[in-house]
């Protein structure tokens, strides 16, 4: 992807500054620089055309490159005009020119080995930033046959270039020396290599390079959420929970997923508490969707923590924005926690009526036990005998009757 090409444009190009101060004039200073001389009136031609393209004046550094008489050259001059040519390509954004002249300042003799390897890689860099991809790859390959010893750059560009062709088994080795050649590799680094290891789910490897990107870019949402997500991969919920809290704490967690994901991880292990307090944050914050399924989520939480008293509020607005009875009846279960009958009564009541309930015969016992535990035996044995009905609470139901029956008598209040 091209995200991961975030190499400067100025490290991809010959500097102005290092053509100027090759531009010795006068006779060479031992054998080793002979023939590695400008002349004084081509030096003055060329000292002008940079001082325009140091300027962005191209047009100008292009016009007074043209006055040279190119066959008169020598070939060190050659390839100093070319160098200059291509760095005016190169500010334009003209990048196959920029590499013809490359190639030119190459063949016409005039650079040492050094700096004709670094034309090379140059000339590589430049097929990366048109984004042709396979000749980028086959031109840094060639470099690296020869190179005495590549820079990390050098390794992460041919990564890039491996990527880009959806050949991500090429690019993991090239991509990891690129982070193992540094101390401190670069974001970009460091990235590339984390989607090189999640593309082919090793989870384990991503673990330490995405631990080093969040100390990298700790600002950055994704490589917190990648993390917490790979320690979950690896069952390692602990983990993935107390990255997302990091997260969190940083105040990064801004969106209705990621504070659900958080809570559910917060409730998995065993912090429903917690899990409450984190999604009645997000609602103060209007951070997350008021939904049936929040609500029922923040009331789970409380209730989990023991918190029954707590866990009504948040069930009776859910019940409210719900399409069914089923919250209305959880509502009536946290109340017969509470002990609060009359109360767990009602909201059975309005639960049953509401409909669509996955479990009417649960509702029905739980409304005849409010019933019972007020003393009204007679009303409770109504809803008992509907509870029988369902095959699962049938013998719960049947124990209630039973007990009626023994209270029953002269006099008994039924």
């Amino acid at each position: 992807m091209n995200q991961f090409i975030a190499t400067p444009r100025g490290r991809w190009a010959f500097g102005t500054a290092a053509i100027v101060a090759a531009l010795a004039i006068g006779a060479p200073a031992n054998a080793q620089d002979a023939g590695r001389v400008i002349r004084a009136a081509t030096g003055e031609v060329l000292n002008n055309a940079i001082a325009a393209l140091d300027a962005e004046r191209y047009d100008e550094a292009t016009n007074a490159i043209a006055t040279l008489d190119r066959d008169a050259l020598s070939p060190f001059e050659h390839s100093r005009v070319e160098q200059i040519l291509f760095n005016v390509a190169y500010k334009q954004e003209r990048f196959g020119d920029a590499r013809a002249h490359l190639q030119t300042a190459i063949g016409a003799g005039g650079l040492n080995p050094q700096e004709v390897a670094q034309a090379r890689y140059q000339s590589a860099q430049l097929f990366m930033q048109e984004k042709r991809w396979s000749e980028g790859e086959a031109a840094l390959e060639e470099w690296l046959a020869t190179a005495e010893r590549p820079n990390a750059a050098a390794h992460y560009l041919l990564a890039v270039a491996r990527y880009q062709s959806n050949d991500f088994d090429g690019a993991l080795a090239p991509a990891r020396a690129a982070v193992e050649l540094q101390e401190q590799p670069q974001e970009s680094q460091l990235s590339l290599l984390s989607a090189l290891h999640l593309q082919a789910e090793r989870y384990y490897d991503a673990v330490p390079v995405l631990q080093r990107l969040t100390i990298v870019a700790p600002a950055k949402k994704t490589y917190w959420l990648q993390l917490s997500s790979v320690y979950g991969q690896l069952e390692d919920y602990a983990n993935s929970a107390a990255v997302m809290q990091l997260a969190h704490n940083a105040g990064l967690l801004t969106e209705d997923t990621e504070l659900r994901r958080l809570a559910d991880l917060l409730l998995f292990t065993d912090q429903p508490g917690r899990a409450a307090t984190i999604l009645e944050e997000g609602i103060a914050k209007d951070a997350v969707t008021l939904d049936d399924k929040l609500y029922e989520k923040v009331a789970s939480s409380w209730i989990a923590a023991g918190e029954f008293d707590k866990a009504v509020a948040p069930l009776e607005r859910g019940a409210e924005l719900a399409t069914t009875g089923n919250l209305l009846v959880r509502l009536g279960e946290v109340h017969t926690q509470r002990e609060d009958w009359a109360a767990a009564s009602l909201a059975l009541d309005r639960g049953i009526a509401k409909g669509g309930l996955d479990d009417l015969g649960a509702a029905r016992f739980l409304k005849g036990v409010a019933l019972f535990r007020q003393g009204l035996h007679g009303d409770a044995r109504t809803w008992f005998e509907q509870a029988r009905e369902s095959e699962q609470h049938r013998e719960a139901a049947d124990r209630y009757l039973a007990e009626i029956a023994q209270l029953a008598g002269p006099g008994a209040r039924l």
